[in-house]
């Protein structure tokens, strides 16, 4: 195969962007952030209290040392915000966090 030539170029499977070739023109921190966006809507308009995702929120600000990048913790907390938002019924959030899992994590 040539180097240049993508593994999935004819292979029908409707994949544009292959990340074992290379992430360019794949936006892991934008969907990332969009993520995080549609957990903060859904944290914000619950009537109940969630300990779970108040600690998972004041992650993304700690007190001390660095901030986490959205990416990271997406990809720590895959399975968590899944069943977030299958709990929600959110398809639309859904479909981006696989996007995003197969994509970038």
């Amino acid at each position: 195969m040539d180097e240049k030539e993508s593994p999935n170029k004819d292979c029908g499977c409707g994949k544009g962007n292959d990340r074992y070739v290379s992430f360019d023109g794949i936006d892991c921190s934008g969907n990332a952030s969009r993520v995080m966006a549609l957990i903060e809507r859904h944290v914000a308009g619950s009537d109940k209290s969630e300990p779970f995702w108040e600690y998972f929120m004041a992650k993304r600000k700690p007190r001390s040392g660095p901030a986490p990048d959205d990416l990271f913790l997406v990809h720590c907390h895959l399975n968590q915000i899944r069943e977030f938002f299958e709990d929600r019924g959110d398809a639309e959030a859904l479909e981006l966090l696989f996007k995003l899992e197969e994509e970038c994590c």
